[in-house]
């Protein structure tokens, strides 16, 4: 039965020499478990128990989540073959219970390494130097995301009342605040900018040429301005975005606030940030405590 259903997914699936040689590892080692030779397996011997146990040896010799999650799915899909062909009357696999998978908390830049990046002491005056200069500060201070800020326009911002019209996911609308400092930095480059730049722009972030910047232009713009100072191997305009949301909530702002200032759809994708926060708080208690060591 196992080469049988081997040879269905490379010659009816198609799948490629290499997906298949996994899905064979995997049958191989959950017969090793069950003592059975392949050419011998008895399908209908197994149980979930026995999947379950099988879980849990991987586990407890550390294989991580990810890569049991994937062995239980070659065996899924195993036992659905089996279903189809009628050489089984149940599936054992469907009420195993898979090992949760760590999330990846998000990766942030640290204050001083931020404070290091806008200190003006070096900047200088000409248009791209203080145009890739507005667009890290931006990114930080309002945590817009890359495709938010690259449709801006000069109507969007409203700097008597502090604030800029952000066009998010699923053309949602949002007002972002900025404060006295960032409003000052946008009146600056625009000043330069309609100096050194001929026509008008269709963007408020534009090249020397008067068109638009692109995605890839805006990744450029601040790895290299983040290179100096980061500590993190990644250096994107969406870790200045992780950077903004882990910094206020660090410093007392509601996370249903925070949601609304990211544009998040759902409180979910908010409460990432709340691990961050944790470990900030962690730290500082490890630090302050008499009794925390």
């Amino acid at each position: 039965m196992i080469n049988e259903f081997l040879q269905y997914l490379q010659y009816e699936k198609n799948y490629s020499s290499h997906t298949v040689l996994s899905y064979h590892n995997d049958l191989m080692q959950f017969c090793d478990f069950m003592q059975q030779k392949p050419e011998e397996f008895r399908v209908d011997a197994v149980e979930s128990t026995h999947l379950q146990q099988w879980v849990l040896l991987l586990m407890s010799e550390g294989l991580k989540a990810a890569s049991v999650s994937r062995k239980i799915s070659t065996l899924k899909s195993f036992w659905r073959f089996l279903l189809r062909r009628s050489y089984v009357a149940s599936n054992p696999v469907s009420g195993v219970l898979l090992p949760k998978s760590a999330k990846a908390l998000p990766s942030f830049f640290k204050d001083n390494e931020m404070a290091l990046a806008l200190d003006e002491t070096f900047l200088t005056e000409d248009f791209e130097s203080v145009r890739n200069h507005l667009i890290v500060f931006m990114l930080y201070a309002t945590g817009m995301r890359r495709s938010e800020l690259l449709m801006l326009t000069d109507a969007d911002f409203d700097l008597d009342a502090g604030s800029v019209k952000v066009l998010g996911k699923r053309n949602k609308q949002r007002i972002i605040p900025i404060g006295a400092e960032l409003s000052c930095k946008i009146k600056h480059y625009i000043d330069i900018r309609n100096k050194e730049v001929e026509g008008v722009p269709e963007c408020f972030f534009v090249r020397s040429n008067a068109k638009k910047l692109y995605p890839e232009m805006v990744y450029k713009i601040v790895q290299q301005f983040m290179l100096p100072f980061g500590s993190l191997p990644k250096k994107s305009p969406h870790v200045l975005r992780h950077t903004f949301a882990t910094g206020i909530l660090n410093q007392g702002a509601d996370i249903n606030a925070v949601k609304e200032l990211l544009g998040h759809s759902s409180l979910a994708a908010t409460q990432v940030y709340t691990h961050s926060t944790f470990d900030e708080l962690y730290n500082i208690y490890k630090q302050a405590h008499p009794r925390a060591k």
